[in-house]
């Protein structure tokens, strides 16, 4: 309730602070505009699509729906005027979003690091709304119908000047960029979040909760493989079990624990290569004393999440 009643607040200010756009100056005072250059300043993992979905409500809103899409790894707020604390007192994430949220820019509010390239889709955007006003920048060139040309003869080159053969073969490799591997990496590594995988309703909010989950709510898509969860604040990646190992059979216990580990593994190393640590969720003791037998490396935390 105090979180909504924060935002409640934000949004009137918004709404007392937007002045509609006079006609000198439409570009600088579009709503839509405004929040498109706020949103470029800040690292997105999913582009900037959901920015630019929400960019024409007031920015509270669109910082209240967007605040998932953010790269949290690189963002850090600053509750600099202080009425964050108060408003957003004991939610997880309050003071973040409530900082995030404010109507006004706050310098040394919201600190990013690094340098921002702006996500493609706001770029996107930008670039039609540029179009859209008419920026010579951006306006495309006029239509010109084609002038007839008289082919000029053909000269001969003189001995002193004749055109040096393009080089050939493996003494002159083509030049290009020599990252497209490491960009690619890039790409497949950033967390997307999709929907969970299974409508069971104990299991995902032990994925939610516990870590807690960066995306309430969702798995999370990295390197080619699902992961129950991505942790706020840290690069820790999580796959939660719930079952009552405990209560099945021997031959089904060791099944269980054969197909569990072949999973395991594989997101293990998807995690691993793309930068992230791993943790395995478990719900009791003995499911947690199964796994280190088969593999005494794996890190595992007993939630005490019941089915």
């Amino acid at each position: 309730m105090r979180l909504r009643a924060c935002f409640a607040l934000l949004l009137f200010l918004s709404a007392c602070t937007t002045t509609p756009p006079s006609p000198r100056e439409p570009a600088a005072r579009d709503p839509r505009l405004a929040n498109l250059q706020r949103a470029a300043k800040l690292p997105w993992t999913d582009g900037g699509q959901c920015a630019v979905r929400e960019a024409s409500e007031p920015w509270p809103v669109l910082a209240e729906r967007c605040f998932y899409a953010l790269d949290h790894d690189r963002v850090r707020f600053r509750d600099i005027t202080g009425r964050c604390a108060v408003a957003s007192a004991g939610a997880a994430v309050g003071v973040g979003l409530c900082v995030l949220a404010a109507p006004e820019i706050i310098v040394g509010a919201v600190i990013v690091a690094g340098v921002v390239v702006v996500g493609f889709a706001i770029k996107e955007a930008l670039d039609a709304h540029a179009l859209d006003m008419g920026h010579p920048e951006v306006r495309p060139a006029p239509e010109t119908r084609p002038v007839p040309e008289t082919a000029p003869a053909p000269q001969k080159p003189s001995p002193e000047k004749r055109p040096k053969p393009e080089p050939k073969g493996p003494d002159f490799p083509p030049v290009g960029p020599t990252d497209i591997s490491e960009r690619e990496r890039r790409r497949r590594c950033e967390p997307i979040p999709e929907p969970h995988a299974g409508e069971d309703d104990a299991h995902n909010r032990c994925a939610d909760q516990f870590p807690p989950n960066r995306y309430p709510g969702m798995d999370v898509f990295v390197g080619g493989v699902s992961f129950d969860a991505l942790q706020v604040g840290v690069r820790v990646l999580w796959e939660i079990k719930t079952h009552r190992f405990d209560a099945y059979p021997d031959f089904i216990q060791d099944k269980e624990i054969k197909k569990e580990m072949k999973q395991l593994r594989k997101q293990r190393d998807a995690a691993r290569d793309c930068g992230y640590d791993f943790v395995v969720g478990v719900s009791t003791e003995e499911h947690k004393a199964a796994l280190l037998r088969e593999d005494q490396f794996l890190k595992i935390v007993v939630t005490g999440c019941k089915r």
